[in-house]
């Protein structure tokens, strides 16, 4: 590289404004920018008021994140302020950001693009947004650098110390203006105690993905709490209404209420705090952070309080009482609803996106006209915030023809839950031309398990967004829990940002050699098995692989874990198998990687649970043909797949329940709350609630996951105390003893045993340990 001219100046800053400069600094680093800008990247249009005579492009930290002064000439850098995607780039890729030049153009009315080009070393991300810029950098990484920051899982550390040129220009425009990104559910289920550096992180990463809207449900309580007060509820009386962190999406969704209570006022606060926080870094970005609208959520004696308002009780939802609902055509509502976002935007700031579901999964509208109510929950909504969108759920057979038939369709997306879970849809013709999202739920209640409907994403998203009279106007990506399958979350995040179908053959073998940094045969074959296994299970009924039986509450005919999850296994689990066999004989230089030993310990780990699968039934022929010696065989081989299971999933933390736990009780301001906060975070994933909901409706083990400390004392022990129960009716000639499985979990749930949060063990090692186990089943079932 050549010499660069040396700039000596003094820059006064001022914060959200242009740079100062010298007239001498004004002149050299103009010519010093447009040299990164033009020269590298030729293919770009030329910025107006410069020529292409500059001197070679200098160190990326030299180049202003903020406009240069009005000598500089620069234009595009008026758009907006890199400063924010440059921060995200030094924490995503500290070492090598330098490297970057980051540069803000005007959005035009075709939407978000971004292009990349430059020499080794100097990268020039131009982009329309500071998160598209960052999509850029992740296109980059991914498409020329041959690296991957997934969620989880990074092989950043294979970068070269001088990053690779660009050969030409390499441009992408949004195919769709909307790239939506999180569930309702997602926050109790991928950690409701996480703290801002997390969620800073988690959103880092959906910029580069290309996301541009996120829901910010975190500190939703505090409008709630704030306006109802004026409304004739005490300060503690709220407090008591409002859930526990870890539950209260579904309160959100008028579901519940109370579960984990009473919530402490520090709590109310300091969660709309980092709510705040959340949505000040996506609006930093060039995001928007989707807050949770008003609908009509009022709780118990609302009508005592305020003689005016009409309320229509709600029923049950899957054992607990639901809140009451408000009226929205009664004159109450539009004075709760105007406190509601008055004290909302206090703490949150300002959004153009509200996510409200009427009448969810069995709401009851009693005598109340959807079509007005729906007119006047938008019009509350509109005069709190002109010209906001409306988000809604397509889930089961919400929204109504009748509720869209009440508000400006052009104010409303639907993120649309089911679109690769069933065939034969229409949603032009289902919601009557509404916008929507295409969307995906590959995931319910946090399982572990591989897999996605990847065929029906690469079918169907362009071929719909292509028909004449599309509504299609977005994706939705909307897990119940984030922080697992990265290779659906990189493949769905995609389709916004290709111009036509992608292969899914070839996607997923350049998958496998930048997710290492690095070209291997055994890991392509591995990702290929993979591809043809749990990322190419069909659409029809389910958009969500099998679950764990290990997590399953004991029984010879156990099917699933979660009451609602798939019964069968929905591909053939040798692929997986075939795919650990592979990994194994990755190139040493690659299994450094993070990315590498996620994927080993997630991989060996379906490889097992699959083979339960296989396993049980064998158990269930030896018990009702009452062979004691062969029945006792397969326990011990059940047993020890279990603990090799929960030893395995010890050695990554992303499968620990340890930090789980710890960040529960960090948000407790007195031991009492602590305690509050670990059970509900403990409750979650096991019983879920109390006796009645969690039995008689069902919701124990729906956020059931293969994490070390829920495998080695709630799984485990379940299956042992089964086991022992059917042995001794084999000893005995007896009936077996019934367990009082929720006493058990509950007892677990209600616990206070603190887990590790470190990880312990060689997870290649027993990963061999597991294919060696697998060889030895396969060798049984031959033999028998």
């Amino acid at each position: 590289m050549g010499r660069r001219p040396t700039v000596r100046c003094r820059t006064v800053l001022p914060p959200r404004r242009r740079t100062v400069l010298g007239p001498r600094c004004r002149t050299v680093l103009a010519a010093m920018v447009l040299a990164a800008v033009t020269a590298a990247a030729p293919g770009l249009p030329s910025l107006p008021g410069t020529t292409a005579s500059a001197a070679a492009p200098p160190p990326a930290h030299v180049l202003p994140s903020a406009a240069l002064g009005p000598s500089a000439a620069l234009a595009p850098s008026d758009a907006f302020d890199p400063a924010p995607a440059r921060a995200s780039l030094n924490r995503l890729l500290p070492s090598r950001a330098a490297q970057f030049t980051l540069v803000a153009v005007e959005k035009p009315a075709s939407g978000d693009s971004f292009s990349v080009s430059g020499g080794a070393g100097s990268i020039v991300v131009r982009g329309t947004s500071p998160a598209t810029l960052l999509t850029g950098v992740g296109w980059y990484l991914k498409r020329v650098a041959g690296v991957d920051i997934g969620w989880p899982g990074s092989s950043v550390d294979r970068l070269p110390d001088t990053l690779p040129a660009v050969t030409g220009t390499l441009t992408r425009s949004a195919a769709v203006p909307h790239r939506y990104a999180l569930n309702d559910t997602d926050e109790g289920y991928s950690g409701a105690y996480r703290d801002f550096a997390a969620h800073r992180h988690q959103i880092d990463l959906m910029a580069l993905h290309g996301v541009n809207e996120v829901f910010v449900p975190t500190g939703a309580e505090y409008p709630y709490y704030r306006a109802l007060q004026e409304f004739g509820y005490s300060a503690a009386e709220l407090r008591d209404w409002i859930p526990a962190p870890a539950h209260q999406g579904w309160w959100l969704l008028q579901n519940l209420s109370r579960f984990g209570g009473p919530v402490s006022e520090r709590l109310i606060e300091e969660r709309a705090a980092l709510g705040g926080r959340i949505a000040h870094h996506l609006r930093s970005l060039g995001m928007t952070p989707v807050l949770p609208g008003f609908f009509g959520t009022v709780p118990p004696d609302f009508t005592a309080r305020n003689r005016d308002a009409v309320t229509v009780p709600q029923g049950r939802w899957v054992g607990f009482d639901r809140p009451d609902w408000l009226d929205p055509t009664g004159p109450a509502f539009p004075r709760l609803a105007e406190a509601y976002y008055r004290h909302q935007r206090e703490r949150f700031g300002d959004s153009d996106m509200f996510k409200m579901d009427l009448l969810h999964e069995g709401g009851a509208p009693g005598t109340v006209d959807v079509t007005a109510a729906a007119g006047a929950v938008q019009r509350a909504l509109e005069t709190a915030r002109p010209g906001a969108t409306w988000v809604m759920l397509g889930w089961q057979l919400n929204p109504t023809p009748q509720l869209l038939n009440g508000v400006d369709r052009r104010r409303v997306l639907i993120v649309d839950g089911l679109s690769d879970r069933y065939d034969g849809l229409d949603r032009e013709t289902a919601w009557g031309g509404t916008p929507y999202a295409f969307g995906t739920i590959p995931n319910f209640g946090g399982h572990t398990s591989l897999g996605a409907n990847t065929g029906a994403w690469v079918s169907r998203f362009h071929t719909w967004l292509a028909e004449p009279d599309s509504a299609l106007r977005g994706i939705a990506y909307l897990p119940e829990a984030t922080g697992g399958n990265p290779a659906a979350f990189d493949l769905f995040t995609e389709l916004a940002w290709q111009p036509g179908p992608i292969d899914r053959k070839s996607w997923f073998a350049a998958y496998a050699t930048r997710r290492y940094g690095g070209a291997d045969p055994h890991a392509a074959a591995a990702w290929e098995e993979l591809r043809l296994g749990p990322y190419s299970i069909r659409s029809g009924t389910w958009s969500e692989p099998q679950d764990s039986l290990f997590a399953a509450r004991p029984s010879l005919t156990a099917a699933t874990a979660a009451r609602w999850s798939p019964k069968e296994m929905r591909y053939d689990g040798a692929t997986v198998e075939r795919a650990l066999a592979e990994l194994l004989r990755v190139a040493p230089e690659l299994r450094a990687t993070d990315a590498y030993r996620f994927d080993l310990v997630d991989v060996a780990r379906q490889a097992l649970t699959n083979r339960a699968r296989v396993l049980l039934p064998r158990i269930k022929t030896a018990y009702e043909a009452r062979n004691l010696d062969g029945f006792r065989a397969l326990v011990r081989e059940w047993d020890a797949d279990e603990d090799l299971l929960g030893r395995l999933v010890a050695s990554d933390r992303r499968f620990l329940v340890g930090p789980w736990l710890a960040e529960a009780r960090a948000w407790g301001g007195d031991e009492a709350e602590s305690d509050r906060l670990e059970y509900d975070a403990r409750s979650i994933l096991t019983t879920w609630a109390g006796r009645g909901p969690s039995e008689s409706g069902g919701l124990h083990d729906y956020a059931n996951r293969e994490w070390s400390g829920l495998v080695q004392d709630v799984y485990a022990p379940r299956w042992a105390a089964y086991f022992a129960s059917l042995d001794a009716a084999l000893v005995n000639g007896t009936a077996p003893v019934a367990q009082d499985w929720f006493a058990r979990d509950d007892a677990w749930a209600r616990g206070r045993l603190p887990y590790p949060t470190t990880p312990t063990g060689d997870p290649l090692a027993l990963a061999n340990e597991v294919q060696a186990a697998l060889t030895g089943v396969r060798t049984a079932g031959r033999a028998g």
